[in-house]
């Protein structure tokens, strides 16, 4: 990748991912970028973002992790 192209890209996640911010969806600067990049190979990304809700759903709370002593 030339340059000019790379710097193109990092300025377009760096955008995306000040957007995920704004719209505080939680996601890391690497998952955006895996996300972007299922987008640009063709997937449908309506059908992303219900994947990343249900996995959302699935995740077990922080307080399951770490259980109170007795």
């Amino acid at each position: 990748m030339d340059p000019e192209a790379a710097k193109s890209a990092r300025e377009a996640l760096d955008l995306a991912f000040h957007m995920s911010n704004i719209l505080d969806t939680g996601l890391d600067r690497h998952t955006v970028s895996i996300l972007i990049a299922l987008c640009d190979l063709g997937v449908n990304p309506e059908a992303l973002a219900a994947i990343v809700k249900e996995l959302r759903k699935e995740r077990l709370p922080v307080s399951s992790l770490h259980p109170t002593p007795p």
